[in-house]
């Protein structure tokens, strides 16, 4: 396992859900709970030094413009202190910003290094997860939205693709909002299938189910949208019979993940149920699914998430779901908090899929 403790400060307001106590808490936490090389030695590698990502990588998803506009904004930033640069969500800016995601960017090409090198030499190589913010996912090729500066997820896609060879990427999206940004970037590349499951109506608005890919990438985008109030049973059923079935199919070299933690029921910016104990089944059966069918090549990247607790224990979580070892969450969850599931709903959003994606 790789681990990146690597963060972008883009607000200086505390109040504002993307902080920058996010990715601190989530040390935090690992360091409690002894989910640290300083706890497990080799078992868990904390990969702290690597190049930040290049304007030719982010110029693989972005658009020219753009990427030089950014740049030049930051010398405005410098002279105010905190800019938007994008009027949806909002977007912040502060001096350090365009460099800071060059190398958040560049943390998770790192560990599609990391991983493919280590893929070539065990036939069980770790999962790699980039604890990195901003977050990517809404970042579509000609500016920011939502928070999200440059779309990491999809720079990683095009690097891996480009210097590794990996020809086909296999990207799952479980954040709580549709990752519009990447399903932008490869509507109509069929090398690239885009899978996000996400709460139907949020922000932005976007992911509609009969939305599939257009051109060659015809059929190569899966957008499933959720009920409000869905959860742990309701996202096993999709893994099962939604996810598998689609990376089988698929036959993909490598395995990316949009990891947002923001579909748990404690999450404040929407109103799916996801537990703890979802994202332990989440890690584990994608870790095994990449196993499956790419030689174990799978990298998480941090999205949402902004319930500092529940972030922090899902997380952790994760890490154990990496690790083999058993999950916590039944000690974590509060029951009391959820509510029945939409299940009727999620079963007729599931098979209206299965038949616009002939599955």
């Amino acid at each position: 396992m790789f681990l990146h403790p690597q963060w972008v400060i883009i607000s200086f307001q505390e109040s504002h859900p993307e902080c920058n106590s996010r990715v601190p808490a989530i040390l935090t936490a690992l360091e409690r709970m002894k989910l640290t090389s300083k706890f497990r030695g080799s078992d868990i590698v904390e990969v702290q030094t690597f190049r930040p990502a290049t304007i030719d990588d982010i110029a693989s998803v972005h658009a020219g413009a753009y990427i030089s506009g950014l740049e030049k904004a930051m010398d405005r930033a410098s002279e105010k202190g905190l800019i938007f640069i994008e009027g949806s969500g909002p977007t912040y800016a502060t001096a350090t910003t365009f460099q800071e995601s060059l190398f958040a960017a560049g943390a998770g090409i790192s560990l599609v290094d990391s991983v493919v090198a280590a893929s070539k030499v065990s036939k069980d190589p770790p999962v790699g997860f980039a604890l990195i913010r901003p977050p990517g996912h809404h970042a579509v090729p000609k500016g920011p939205m939502g928070f999200c500066v440059f779309g990491n997820i999809a720079i990683a896609a095009r690097y891996a693709q480009r210097m590794h060879g990996l020809k086909r990427v296999f990207i799952i999206d479980f954040d709580v909002h549709h990752g519009n940004g990447t399903n932008d970037a490869f509507y109509e590349d069929p090398d690239i299938f885009f899978l996000s499951t996400h709460q139907a109506g949020s922000y932005p608005g976007t992911g509609k189910i009969d939305q599939i890919g257009c051109g060659s990438g015809e059929g190569s985008t899966l957008n499933l949208p959720l009920p409000g109030g869905s959860g742990d049973t309701a996202m096993r059923k999709v893994f099962d019979e939604v996810i598998v079935p689609c990376a089988q199919r698929f036959k993909p070299d490598i395995i990316l993940v949009s990891a947002g933690y923001d579909a748990h029921v404690l999450d404040p910016l929407a109103s799916l149920q996801f537990t703890t104990g979802t994202y332990y089944m989440l890690a584990s059966n994608i870790k095994q699914l990449a196993k499956d069918l790419c030689g174990g090549r799978c990298v998480f990247f941090l999205e949402g998430g902004y319930n500092l607790s529940s972030l922090s224990n899902s997380v952790a979580d994760s890490f154990r779901a990496f690790l083999g070892e058993q999950s916590l969450a039944a000690e974590l969850d509060d029951p009391a908090y959820l509510h029945e599931e939409p299940l009727n709903k999620v079963k007729q959003a599931i098979e209206k899929v299965k038949h616009i994606h002939s599955f």
